[in-house]
């Protein structure tokens, strides 16, 4: 009983560094971008999201980070092309309405740099992905009171690899949409305080 009370002792000033930040969804925007005939990029966005980052204060590789998007949320500026997008040629909202992320390792990849990998959920497939982060930022306090950093996270995933199959042969050769789908998370995320803000 002793040795376990030791080493309780031990952890508890550990656990006690891992600080709750939320991902604040007015400044957090997850963009992808894919070929589209072979010629052109499309662009867009979910507009809908949450999640949050246990940070270990003293080493950042121990953090994890949870996220989910409203795949409803899609938006590329087109009405009837995201009206596809959300039907089961492609993203199935009606069936799978959250796509999820959630980090199993991240390790320090240089100076203000990590790669962080983890589970992502889409389509109702789970592949394990490599998010290539750029930060977090120092911490700022905004004008009312809350304590702010940010991060820039890229990747790129195989559409395919979610069954995200539909296509469309072109006349010339080629096909309608690429497989590739580039993607960019820009977040901005507030600490919880102790009272839970």
């Amino acid at each position: 009983m002793r040795n376990l009370l030791i080493a309780v002792a031990l952890a508890l000033p550990s656990f006690a560094e891992a600080v709750t930040w939320n991902l604040d969804p007015s400044h957090t925007s997850v963009q992808f971008s894919v070929r589209h005939l072979m010629v052109s990029n499309v662009r867009g966005e979910f507009a809908k999201l949450s999640g949050s980052v246990e940070v270990d204060e003293k080493d950042l590789t121990h953090s994890k980070i949870q996220a989910a998007i409203d795949a409803a949320s899609i938006d590329t500026r087109v009405e009837k092309r995201d009206t596809h997008l959300k039907s089961p040629d492609f993203l199935d909202v009606a069936r799978y309405p959250t796509i999820s992320f959630v980090s199993k390792k991240i390790e320090q990849a240089g100076a203000g740099h990590f790669k962080v990998t983890g589970d992502l959920t889409l389509h109702g497939v789970t592949r394990e992905v490599s998010l290539d982060v750029q930060g977090p930022t120092r911490e700022i306090k905004d004008p009312w009171g809350n304590t702010r950093a940010g991060a820039q996270a890229t990747t790129t995933i195989h559409r395919k690899d979610f069954g995200l199959t539909w296509n469309q042969a072109l006349e010339a050769g080629g096909v309608a949409v690429g497989d590739e789908v580039s993607i960019t998370i820009d977040v901005e995320a507030t600490k919880q305080t102790a009272a839970g803000g």
